[in-house]
């Protein structure tokens, strides 16, 4: 009879695992914390087809989403030896669903059902969309056996981490880009929280994926291998970005993003840089300066709200001054 592990966290089986639990418990967020409905206004002021970019980059963001939270986080998590580690993915599976909805709760304050769901029937049949999801997806389904060898682990974490790091970021330079200059910014800061919740995705399956190669046969073989699904994703990533933000006149400067993030991807599998890369639009990165963010403690969090970690109970006696007589004169 197979004997079942509890996992101990007491013992830790890594140097890592702790600490990313303890981040992605600091970042734990809802998008029901946030009030979207204060962008009616900007919406209202955006121009025909700044809307549809916007719309049809989060459409675009929410398949992804969903195929982290349904297909790859599960079964990569099933193939993981470390219970702890196992952990971190569950919390971490989870954001992903949240993400997935929180595209939604952007979309209904903003836009009509009918448009919503013209939306959706375009994601579903976007060529360079479902391109992406099939081929990350035929990564994850060779998970299905009872038997994987670790090569095959290394590129489902691999491309878990191309998903994480670099194929979400097309998506993220429209609010990113509005959000720098002061437009749709109750949204972007949903928006924000998904980007840094995507950020440790990425650097702690990237982490796994790292354990993993060191102990692969053929290294070698496993980095061509990925390296090849990166340029395949990329020529794709060039024609993604050409449909969505051709008629707003931002293509060279999200393909320019796009190279930048997918040299972080690869950094985060601990490979060196693959991209030349000139400069990210600095409205871009401004959008992503989460110190600017305006906001106040009445009406919702802001994207630099921090929950409390250590709480202290209040005691009768808290209450109780030793305070001069003549002062209370």
């Amino acid at each position: 009879m197979t004997a079942f592990k509890a996992v101990n966290w007491n013992t830790p089986e890594n140097d890592y695992s702790a600490l990313f639990w303890e981040q992605n418990l600091r970042q734990f967020w809802v998008d029901t914390e946030y009030i979207p409905s204060k962008d009616i206004d900007s919406w209202k002021g955006l121009s025909p087809e700044i809307q549809q970019a916007y719309k049809r980059a989060l459409g675009g963001l929410t398949l992804l989403d969903t195929l982290q939270s349904h297909t790859g986080m599960p079964k990569i998590l099933d193939h993981i030896d470390s219970l702890q580690n196992k952990a971190v993915l569950s919390f971490m599976c989870m954001m992903e669903a949240i993400h997935a909805k929180s595209y939604s709760t952007i979309f209904t304050t903003v836009t009509t059902t009918q448009e919503i769901n013209e939306l959706f029937d375009w994601v579903h049949a976007n060529k360079y969309l479902q391109f992406k999801a099939a081929t990350i997806d035929r990564y994850y389904r060779a998970l299905d056996k009872k038997q994987v060898n670790d090569e095959e682990l290394f590129l489902a974490l691999g491309a878990s981490v191309l998903l994480e790091s670099f194929l979400f970021y097309s998506g993220f330079f429209m609010p990113l880009w509005l959000c720098g200059q002061g437009e749709m910014v109750a949204s972007a800061d949903i928006i924000k929280k998904i980007i840094a919740d995507e950020s440790i995705h990425g650097v702690f399956v990237g982490l796994l994926a790292q354990d993993v190669y060191k102990t692969l046969p053929h290294p070698q073989r496993a980095k061509d291998k990925l390296t090849a699904l990166l340029q395949e994703l990329y020529e794709n990533e060039l024609k993604y970005t050409e449909e969505v933000y051709t008629d707003i006149g931002l293509t060279a400067e999200v393909k320019e993003y796009v190279r930048y993030n997918a040299n972080k991807a690869l950094m985060n599998l601990g490979f060196e840089e693959l991209f030349e890369v000139k400069e990210v639009n600095p409205i871009v990165l401004n959008g992503l300066n989460l110190e600017t963010t305006q906001h106040d403690f009445f009406s919702k969090k802001s994207t630099n709200y921090e929950k409390s970690m250590e709480v202290a109970h209040l005691k009768d006696e808290d209450f109780i001054f030793d305070l001069d007589k003549d002062l209370l004169v």
